[in-house]
């Protein structure tokens, strides 16, 4: 894999992702100003989570036409937030980064084709590998900047999710906290092994294979099944069969196992109804200094369509209270994503 650094003309990080010969260095020549963006991070105290407030983001480009998109590579006249004319796999320090300043942290946009109205189902397996080995090089390189304590890798798509830029792209968070959801995993987790003496994402994959009504496929290295307390219409879970903490920690055999399986999911959802389904892919890798040991790589894919013309919101009981309803029970779900 071949790595290319160069910076944007407001000095923000650029990095070309090759699988063959290394990409050439494009000029940035826009006349951008510096970014002056600064997140805080506020305490709640009664429920101990720490909400962070980025209202530059208010302001960052919204669904523009497919003829300004600054995710497409640059043409002439028509200069973008990649210099190049072309390329396979882009990351670059987001403009309007959720984290930023004093208190920590660093957002980043990974693009993953230059294809505008491509999908990430339709990348192909040499595409996702190169996408996945940029996601790998992300984390090791994130964990390592001073005052990071998880670095997540995610995917959001379809406007029904809130994405703000229809091309191809996901994202890498290297936060100066523990999210809320992994704390309580993690938490979950040391619980189990000192009840125990087992680890609990292990015993969670091996029951899912147990309870075969639930499993949607399996492989050498990876299985994907629906949770038992699926919160989302459908969600399915992707867990490799060897217990690692990231995405840097897999062998290629297994990498390549997952390009596979992760287009057969995606696949799957978008044939759950006449049009593709919006989705969240979130990778959970282990926190960067505790839990390594007890943390496993997997991830999380799910939709809040329950329907072709439904979609499921966070209304009283999930926004108000924090109680999830799912109207469609896990085995259903997993029986459906199966025959599509």
């Amino acid at each position: 894999m071949n790595k290319t650094r160069t910076t944007l003309a407001d000095g923000r990080a650029l990095i070309y992702y090759t699988s063959g010969r290394a990409a050439s260095r494009h000029t940035d020549a826009r006349a951008l100003p510096p970014t002056r963006t600064v997140s805080e991070r506020r305490y709640d105290r009664l429920l101990d989570e720490w909400v962070v407030i980025a209202s530059h983001r208010q302001d960052r480009t919204h669904m523009p036409p497919a003829d300004q998109c600054p995710l497409c590579p640059s043409a002439p006249g028509r200069p973008t937030e990649i210099p190049a004319p072309d390329y396979q796999v882009v990351v670059f320090e987001n403009r309007f980064p959720a984290l930023c300043g004093p208190d920590g942290g660093r957002c980043e946009v990974v693009c993953f084709s230059p294809d505008h109205h491509a999908s990430y189902v339709d990348l192909g397996k040499d595409q996702v590998l190169t996408v996945l080995a940029a996601l790998a090089d992300r984390t090791t390189e994130l964990a390592a900047l001073p005052g990071v304590e998880q670095v997540y890798c995610f995917e959001n798509r379809g406007s029904e999710i809130g994405v703000t830029l229809s091309h191809p792209h996901g994202q890498v968070y290297a936060l100066p906290l523990l999210t809320p959801h992994t704390r309580r995993m993690l938490d979950s987790a040391t619980r189990h092994r000192q009840a125990t003496g087992r680890n609990l994402f292990d015993d969670v994959r091996d029951e899912a294979l147990v309870d075969s009504r639930r499993v949607v496929t399996t492989g050498d290295h990876w299985s994907a099944f629906v949770p038992e307390a699926a919160r989302w219409p459908f969600e399915v879970h992707l867990y490799p069969h060897r217990r690692v903490p990231d995405l840097a920690s897999l062998a290629e055999t297994e990498r390549e196992e997952l390009a596979r399986m992760h287009l057969d999911l995606l696949g799957r959802f978008d044939r759950l109804f006449p049009t593709p389904a919006p989705y969240v892919s979130a990778w959970h890798q282990a926190p960067v200094h505790r839990g390594r040991d007890l943390f496993a790589l997997h991830l999380e894919l799910f939709t809040p369509r329950r329907a072709a013309d439904r979609l499921k919101y966070l209304a009283g009981t999930e926004s108000g209270m924090g109680q999830f309803v799912n109207d469609i029970a896990p085995e259903q779900a997993a029986a459906r994503l199966r025959e599509v």
